[in-house]
């Protein structure tokens, strides 16, 4: 793991029962940007700050930044109340990918505090297969069923459990390693 990892996973680790997450838009770009800064300042220079290149990974290409700044309002207009909606917000911000790295690390402590505060659950993520998580979301453009069941699957009520917290973002940055042995 890298430098910027470990510190940026500490970021992490100290959000549960801060202020500052107590302060974030849940559901918003302009939230995500808030935990993207938090989880990356002093790290990369573009930390909280909406990218102004072309992206992909795997033969994907994200949201173009010609139009991200669009992307990104439609996407804080898309409801949350319901499960089925918050995952389609969470897919479509995953299309949008608007920062040039950190946007899954970032992007599931955003689902969390959507989760939390619409539904009262979260993700408990050490139930998660890295490989079945990275595939669905793959898959997830085209079709976000398998994302939705894989994450429904893993929901807990135990939104304020300091143990789940660590654990996820513990999975959190898991998911980001690479695979040596495949």
């Amino acid at each position: 793991m890298s430098n910027i990892d470990q510190i940026s996973k500490e970021r992490a680790k100290e959000l549960f029962g801060s202020l500052e997450i107590e302060n974030f838009e849940v559901g918003t770009s302009k939230g995500l940007q808030r935990i993207h800064k938090y989880l990356f300042v002093n790290l990369y220079d573009f930390a909280g700050i909406i990218r102004v290149k072309d992206i992909s990974k795997g033969g994907f290409r994200f949201a173009s930044c010609l139009y991200l700044e669009e992307s990104l309002k439609k996407i804080d207009e898309m409801p949350e109340s319901t499960f089925e909606q918050i995952i389609a917000k969470y897919v479509e911000m995953n299309i949008a990918h608007p920062f040039m790295e950190g946007n899954g690390r970032s992007m599931r402590i955003w689902l969390d505090l959507m989760l939390k505060k619409n539904l009262k659950q979260c993700v408990d993520w050490i139930k998660i297969d890295k490989s079945d998580y990275l595939n669905a979301m793959q898959r997830s453009p085209v079709k976000d069923l398998e994302i939705r069941e894989l994450l429904r699957t893993a929901l807990t009520d135990k939104i304020n459990d300091r143990e789940v917290f660590m654990k996820g973002v513990e999975q959190s940055y898991y998911y980001e390693e690479e695979d040596f042995y495949k």
